[in-house]
């Protein structure tokens, strides 16, 4: 896929880049494969916002992605490729051979008419799905399951995959996009392939009201508040807070650590790569 700039008739237009999605499937999606989706807004069962900035947003349908691939030695052919507003990458309709269908993440190449299968043994072609210990050490994979019939898990977005290090006894070594290596089990499935729509990272929204489409709310900044609205807020003129960075309730919004013990932590083999401090 490509870019699409626009002529600067207006200061939005000025700015904004998207993808041209011309050769994109332009119909519905296959209705059985649906299901409506309700926006929350950000409220909880007792109509309390419990999330800011959300609300509002364009209507859409969710898509029901086929993670797990589970149909063996049954070749599919590949019907078209869509648009899926649920996701930045792109999806790919296929059709199985008992005439069957289902929605896959398209990886990038994958055209339609093309031939995919999952099984064990199978050719190491874009879209094939097998388990990691038949495929090839430095092969680019994507949709990555954690746990064996658990349905992928890593590498789903636009542009992202992980590479397969190698197999050590029942297990496979993989490396992530973000520098992080780990193990996981070498009966688990993968795609071969990277996920589409790599251009998903250089898109300029151009105007605020993008962002209104997607649902996204304006954020107020702390340090233009009063004290008792945010910790931030206050003080005479233009001033940065007088504190560390944390949000309305002084939970410290930078470098803190977050993530939960879980029980996978003894199959990581190294973190991700640390920040660069500039």
């Amino acid at each position: 896929m490509s870019l699409k700039t626009f002529k600067p008739y207006t200061k939005s237009t000025r700015t904004t880049i998207l993808v041209d999605r011309k050769n994109i499937w332009k119909g519905s999606p296959v209705k059985s494969l649906t299901k409506g989706k309700i926006s929350s807004g950000g409220r909880n069962n007792l109509g309390r916002i419990t999330s800011r900035s959300k609300g509002s947003g364009h209507k859409k349908r969710y898509r029901f992605i086929d993670f797990y691939r589970n149909k063996n030695d049954m070749k599919a052919n590949v019907e078209r490729i869509e648009y899926d507003p649920n996701r930045t990458s792109y999806i790919a309709l296929i059709k199985y051979e008992d005439n069957s269908r289902s929605y896959i993440i398209c990886p990038e190449g994958l055209k339609v008419g093309d031939k995919i299968e999952s099984g064990n043994e199978k050719e190491i072609s874009i879209g094939n799905c097998m388990p990691l210990k038949v495929i090839p050490a430095g092969t680019l994979v994507h949709n990555v399951e954690l746990e064996p019939g658990n349905g992928g898990k890593l590498a789903r977005s636009a542009g992202s995959s992980v590479t397969l290090s190698g197999i050590d006894d029942e297990f496979a070594i993989i490396k992530l996009s973000s520098g992080e290596s780990r193990k996981v089990r070498s009966d688990c499935k993968a795609t071969i392939g990277t996920v589409s729509n790599a251009d998903q990272k250089n898109i300029q929204i151009g105007k605020a009201g993008r962002n209104r489409w997607k649902g996204k709310r304006p954020m107020v900044r702390g340090v233009a508040k009063n004290p008792v609205d945010h910790p931030h807020g206050g003080g005479e003129g233009k001033t940065s807070g007088g504190r560390n960075p944390v949000s309305p309730w002084g939970q410290s919004a930078k470098g803190l650590k977050t993530r939960k013990p879980k029980r996978s932590d003894k199959l990581i083999i190294s973190r991700r790569r640390k920040r660069n401090k500039a």
